[in-house]
């Protein structure tokens, strides 16, 4: 048994040394393929178009089009935005190292194949749930196959209770009124400025956690403290979304390996939030057990109750959800108030509507808020959390629109392009317009008329389709219209000012939103 365990442990090493080798190869050739490209470059300048040599990267052998990626890397979202625009099916193959094949689409047939007509054939893949496994184990988001639809099961009956969704009330309705609303009060009476990014990513947090786990981490105090769960949280979510551009995929193994850089910090963050995790779940169980008529609330006491009691179950199932509803929402909101900002007059709706639901109670008022609701989907069209989104083929396969699929190919979906689409949004798919979502009923009354989630992806389609998407608009709702009512929000930025876009596993404004808040005092 020892030899075989050394034997092993040697064919790993030998293998971690073939791929170190490989680098350093490929790194050294280098050079010479870049000789050969700009020779290449040069005789054909004069017989390409110009269109297609700025907009369609080209493709060499072995490098693909590495360096047209180098060179964009930092605008990677923008770029295969622009070269779905020109693509006359909304669909392109970008060619990676060594052969590798990456399939990008925005076109709704093309999404509704892989994300539900194929969905059997489009999977995480090994090199997603390897670059998240250190972080999500074998949660939800993270497997494939049996384990995902025990997960999924498991979580739909849950979040179809009506006491889940109560409790998601209460919890979103005791963090505004005691922590959110306060703070901007206090804020708009100081003349204090505010990152209104950091606030809502804290509210959204000690919402989740709370759900999730039952666990408070009081982010949002009036001291903004920097609480040691959320911030491992967010290391090792930043780093395991760097992962994913590693080069070749496999830098970021050779620095687990050696434990170093920001491999040697996520495992550091990864156990800081796996131990507290990990300490609920045993605690939330001994509770569960001391009193066995105690209602359960939040997400892991359904769990545990429902008999799924395995400690690495509860812990891995619990922290993919917090890790979706931790961004997703704050992210939403924050592009939310800054379109606000640049289009007063869709504000000046939002506050009529809240004029009038007033009175009503609190789950009714956000039900029937048509134009927020269009407002806050028409915000995520132009910057949805989830700005891209990949799958993995298992077979040969074949699009709608053509498009060759090879086993193993990854295939990328596309929400962020697919919002710029002029083929689905019209000429004016630049504009901040709500109104693209409503129709008026005889009466004059708004009408919500939804997109089908092929064209507009934002929460997914098929059957991994957002469980918590009813619950997210929920929160996001009663946000708007408590601080609507009694807040102006007020970006300081200035003139001319273009928020940036970042991606991570969801997508952030880059350097927060610095904000004042004022006192709206009477309503329009």
């Amino acid at each position: 048994m020892k030899e075989y365990k050394l034997l092993q442990e040697r064919m790993r090493y030998r293998r971690m040394f073939i791929q170190i080798l490989l680098s350093i190869l490929f790194l050294l050739t280098l050079p010479f393929f870049f000789l050969i490209i700009t020779k290449t470059s040069k005789s054909k300048k004069l017989s390409t178009a110009p269109s297609q040599s700025i907009v369609f990267p080209k493709s060499y052998p072995i490098i693909g089009s590495y360096f047209a990626i180098k060179s964009n890397r930092n605008n990677r979202l923008q770029w295969t935005t622009r070269i779905l625009q020109s693509s006359p099916s909304a669909t392109f193959t970008l060619h990676h190292l060594f052969g590798f094949r990456q399939i990008f689409t925005a076109n709704p047939p093309n999404v509704q194949h892989m994300l539900k007509t194929h969905f059997f054939n489009y999977q995480k893949g090994p090199h997603f749930t390897s670059s998240l496994f250190d972080f999500l184990g074998n949660g939800i988001f993270n497997v494939d196959g049996g384990s995902w639809k025990l997960q999924r099961q498991v979580s739909s009956h849950e979040f179809n209770t009506k006491s889940l969704r109560k409790f998601v009330q209460t919890v979103v309705d005791t963090e505004l009124h005691d922590r959110l609303i306060p703070i901007l009060s206090a804020a708009a009476s100081d003349q204090t400025l505010l990152d209104l990014q950091d606030i809502l990513q804290r509210f959204a947090f000690d919402n989740v956690c709370k759900i999730a786990f039952g666990f408070d981490p009081a982010c949002l105090l009036p001291s903004l403290p920097q609480a040691q769960f959320a911030e491992a949280f967010e290391d090792a979510a930043h780093i395991s979304s760097e992962r994913f551009r590693a080069f070749l995929n496999k830098t970021w193994k050779i620095k687990r390996f050696f434990n170093v850089g920001s491999e040697k910090r996520l495992k550091i963050a990864v156990s800081q939030v796996r131990e507290l995790a990990k300490k609920i779940v045993k605690e939330k169980k001994q509770e569960l057990a001391d009193k066995s008529s105690l209602e359960s609330v939040d997400l892991l006491s359904r769990f545990l109750s429902s008999g799924h009691s395995d400690e690495n179950f509860a812990t891995d199932i619990v922290i993919s959800f917090i890790l979706a509803g931790r961004d997703t929402t704050s992210a939403a909101l924050t592009w939310f108030f800054w379109l606000l900002y640049k289009n007063p007059e869709v504000e000046k709706e939002i506050l009529k509507e809240i004029k009038e639901k007033s009175n009503m109670p609190v789950f009714e008022e956000v039900k029937d808020m048509v134009y927020t609701h269009a407002s806050l989907c028409e915000s995520m069209r132009l910057y949805p959390p989830v700005p891209m989104d990949s799958k993995l083929a298992m077979e040969d396969d074949v699009l709608p629109d053509g498009t060759v699929v090879k086993k193993g190919t990854l295939v990328t979906y596309h929400p962020y392009a697919m919002g710029r689409m002029e083929k689905l949004w019209g000429s004016d798919w630049a504009e901040f317009k709500p109104e693209r979502w409503l129709e008026r009923d005889e009466t004059g009354k708004w009408i919500f008329v939804g997109r089908d989630p092929y064209t507009y992806p934002v929460f997914q389609a098929g059957p991994r389709i957002c469980l918590g998407k009813e619950m997210a608009f929920l929160q996001m709702k009663r946000i708007v219209a408590a601080v609507l009512r009694r807040f102006k929000v007020v970006p300081t930025v200035e003139d001319g000012f273009q928020p940036e876009l970042l991606v991570y596993l969801t997508s952030k404004m880059k350097g927060g939103l610095p904000i004042k808040v004022e006192e709206r005092g009477e309503f329009p």
